[in-house]
């Protein structure tokens, strides 16, 4: 199952060339894109920005970097995805470093509250994240994967039937293949946290799917198969 169109737009929003170039700066995906998807890239990037609240706390500054960042890895997830606004997000508050979470008493690097519709993020470990492509370690990643998860749950749009149907079948496929799950676990290539429960196991599985998807498609074939198609990830060479 796919959707017919994933991209299709009535009026095309623009990015400056300061926006492009961060972009350009950060974003490996964003630069293996064709021309035509690098202009879907950016439209999406300039909707997502447009979409939400950006807070700034403990005198972080919301800056046009700042912005396109956090935006652009929400877009590189999400785009094959026909609605890739992510809806369970409604604001976007930024640290400058770890936070003292009212959630559970402990500092926090980040986090999906979906009672308050806010993805949370220390920016020094943000853009660590963004900085080590090749760790398997990425902060935004791994927290907007958990508010894209929830929100497959929430709707029924195709996009999210899909992720989540991808998923159930990723776990049938663990479930009735012992040995391939003992490799999983004993791999040294996915952190121990990805085995807490599932919420963590798909977020670090996110992670490690775009920093590396050549030792993960060499490693585990069959899983980074039905990662890829979680996310309808058919372009930039994965």
């Amino acid at each position: 199952m796919k959707p017919w169109y994933t991209h299709f737009y009535f009026v095309s929003r623009k990015l400056t060339k300061p926006q492009k170039l961060i972009l350009r700066k950060y974003f490996r995906f964003y630069n293996k894109l064709s021309a035509k998807h690098k202009k879907y890239f950016e439209h999406r990037v300039a909707s997502f920005i447009k979409d939400k609240d950006f807070i700034g706390r403990d005198g972080f500054e919301i800056t046009e970097e700042v912005e396109v960042l956090i935006s652009g890895t929400a877009v590189m997830l999400t785009f094959g995805f026909r609605d890739y606004y992510i809806g369970v997000i409604s604001k976007i508050v930024v640290y400058p470093k770890a936070f003292f979470s009212k959630t559970n008493q402990v500092y926090h690097k980040g986090e999906f509250n979906p009672m308050l519709s806010a993805l949370v993020l220390s920016w020094e470990d943000f853009i660590e994240g963004l900085n080590i492509e090749n760790d398997n370690l990425n902060l935004g990643i791994h927290e907007l994967t958990h508010a894209i998860h929830i929100n497959s749950l929430k709707e029924r749009d195709i996009s999210s039937t899909i992720f989540s149907d991808s998923f159930k079948e990723l776990k049938q496929l663990l479930a009735e293949k012992p040995k391939l799950r003992e490799k999983l676990v004993q791999s040294d290539y996915f952190r121990k946290y990805a085995f807490t429960n599932q919420f963590e196991f798909l977020a670090v599985l996110t992670e490690t799917f775009i920093e590396t998807p050549q030792e993960f498609k060499s490693n585990f074939p069959e899983v980074y198969s039905k990662t890829k198609q979680m996310l309808n990830f058919n372009f930039a060479g994965y």
